[in-house]
């Protein structure tokens, strides 16, 4: 679907957003998560690895206790590696809308096993403005025979620097379930850069999970060998 006014369509609009997040080829990054509930918060530290649609890791640096937890994406399969018990889990596609390290981010939102770019139809939608950015509006609506843990997706993406500014996800009866937004954009990585996100759950008052990078470095060349099972256990 051609966007009016653009030499391009949406997809390519979607396909450029996602190159902004994890780089054309690859990314390595490193990033706080915080959990707030209404009595509790909790901070780890994480580093993740990502390559293509295909390859994802990612590992608890800290706390103690978690350190070592991993979850490893390579093509469809999807396997967790925690240390404390010794043990690899294979995740079924049921596990994917489970909750990613006890967060507000599911399996699925971090490890993407269905792509945005291949598995959904594009609709664009009116024009709005997140932030002072003016974003495209977009509707993402998965094709029939893909099992997907959202029923909708809308994802509004600014049309100067193609960051995800904001993304309502809904579920297959058209409840609205999670929203993520970005809260800062600087530069990193050598571009702008949504350093800063948040999801928070729709019907769940005082709970939200805040992501924070402190480094990326894009397209860096990474092996696919490195996101094998074996390598997820020794990773550091």
């Amino acid at each position: 679907m051609a966007v009016p006014g653009y030499s391009q369509d949406v997809k390519d609009i979607i396909r450029k957003s996602e190159e902004i997040r994890r780089g054309v080829e690859s990314s390595e990054a490193e990033m706080t998560m915080t959990i707030v509930r209404p009595t509790w918060t909790r901070t780890m530290s994480i580093k993740s690895w990502a390559k293509g649609d295909d390859y994802a890791l990612i590992l608890v640096l800290s706390p103690a206790r978690d350190k070592g937890t991993a979850t490893l994406k390579r093509q469809k399969e999807v396997w967790n590696w925690v240390p404390r018990i010794e043990r690899t889990i294979k995740l079924p596609p049921s596990m994917m809308s489970q909750p990613l390290l006890g967060s507000d981010f599911t399996n699925e939102d971090l490890v993407q096993e269905v792509s945005i770019i291949d598995d959904y139809e594009h609709k664009l939608l009116k024009d709005s403005t997140i932030q002072g950015r003016k974003c495209w509006k977009i509707e993402l609506v998965p094709h029939e025979d893909v099992a997907v843990v959202w029923g909708k997706i809308i994802s509004f993406v600014d049309q100067k620097d193609y960051i995800g500014m904001r993304s309502e996800y809904y579920d297959e009866d058209g409840y609205l379930v999670n929203v993520l937004q970005v809260l800062e954009v600087k530069p990193m990585g050598g571009k702008a850069f949504p350093t800063k996100i948040e999801m928070v759950p729709a019907d769940e008052e005082g709970h939200k999970t805040v992501m924070e990078y402190t480094s990326i470095i894009f397209d860096k060349d990474i092996s696919d060998s490195f996101f094998s099972v074996q390598n997820m256990k020794r990773v550091r």
